[in-house]
């Protein structure tokens, strides 16, 4: 078979389902994660000449991410746990090159009790299907005592809607438009976002086991180790503009989204947005003399899935 060359290895462990508790007496924190973790390194010899003594076994990853799920000081930033994670399994298998790793977190959000609005200390509520999600890359590849990383956070599935304040209209006609210009519509999107940080170094680990990880203690604001208030900027300037901007267009209000951003977040290097058009489509009721189609008379519409624009753009720092 001197055909062929192996040309790219890449293996581990996908779908990792963690739920951890923090303690403080009776207060709690909770947080969920889906975990993918992946490997680079020397081994092709496991798929070339079935050598398996080069393999971590998957099932490792696994109990590798549940011991550090319980031992990790950062377990509750996901951007911290992935990369403590990253740095163990590259600091501690001196043939593995690079770790991947991809959390999607799960909302739970504290249960505010009725009778005076406090929220309650051990009970959580889902709130939306949204998540949000991160990737990091740990590179040991230019030596254990050199490591560095790569991190892309973002949101994904935020379901928005606005019933007004979105027009859409200037755009070309020609033979093959259908579509009528408009004022004012509903307008709604499942915003998935990813934001990308500088990268950065890491600092090795020296222990025995390999697994402290060490946060610095003087990061800078609006970067990786500030990705916690990152998390919470990017979301409320995606939903406030979506609901403040008076639309042109997704594509117009998908730039100031990005723009505040960049703005916002020192160490955010850029931006990308997925906006899919969810559309609702005035029910023409001129059958029986009734008026729901132009934009003010509107008022009962029709949800449909399919097809749907899908409007994308990366805003980047200069």
């Amino acid at each position: 078979m001197s055909e062929s060359v192996l040309t790219n290895t890449r293996y581990g462990k996908d779908l990792v389902r963690v739920f951890r508790v923090v303690r403080d007496g009776e207060f709690h924190q909770v947080v969920e994660y889906n975990v993918t973790v992946l490997l680079e390194g020397d081994i092709e010899t496991s798929y070339s000449v079935a050598d398996n003594s080069v393999i971590v076994a998957t099932d490792s990853m696994k109990n590798i991410t549940y011991y550090l799920a319980k031992i990790s000081p950062h377990i509750l930033s996901p951007e911290r746990f992935a990369l403590h994670l990253g740095t163990h399994i590259v600091s501690r298998y001196a043939h593995i090159h690079r770790a991947f790793v991809t959390l999607e977190k799960l909302r739970w959000s504290r249960i505010a009790l009725g009778a005076n609005d406090h929220p309650h200390p051990h009970s959580f509520i889902r709130d939306g299907n949204d998540r949000q999600t991160v990737e990091v890359e740990v590179d040991a590849s230019a030596g254990k005592d050199k490591l560095s990383a790569k991190v892309t956070s973002g949101i994904t599935d935020l379901l928005v809607l606005k019933s007004g304040g979105s027009a859409f209209h200037g755009f070309i006609r020609d033979e093959y438009t259908t579509l009528q210009e408009v004022d004012d519509r509903v307008l709604s999107t499942s915003v998935d976002l990813t934001y990308t940080f500088a990268p950065l170094s890491l600092i090795s680990p020296t222990d025995d086991k390999k697994l402290d990880f060490i946060v610095p203690e003087d990061f800078a604001l609006g970067g990786v180790w500030d990705a916690v208030n990152v998390a919470t900027r990017v979301r409320t300037a995606t939903l406030d503009i979506f609901a403040l901007d008076s639309s042109a267009s997704v594509q117009a209000t998908l730039f100031k989204m990005g723009q505040r951003v960049i703005a916002e977040n020192a160490g955010v290097e850029s931006v990308t947005y997925k906006l899919p058009n969810k559309h609702y489509i005035p029910v023409d009721m001129k059958y029986i003399g009734v008026d729901n189609t132009t934009p003010a008379n509107a008022e009962v519409f029709v949800p449909v899935s399919a097809p749907s624009g899908l409007i994308s753009a990366t805003i980047s720092r200069k």
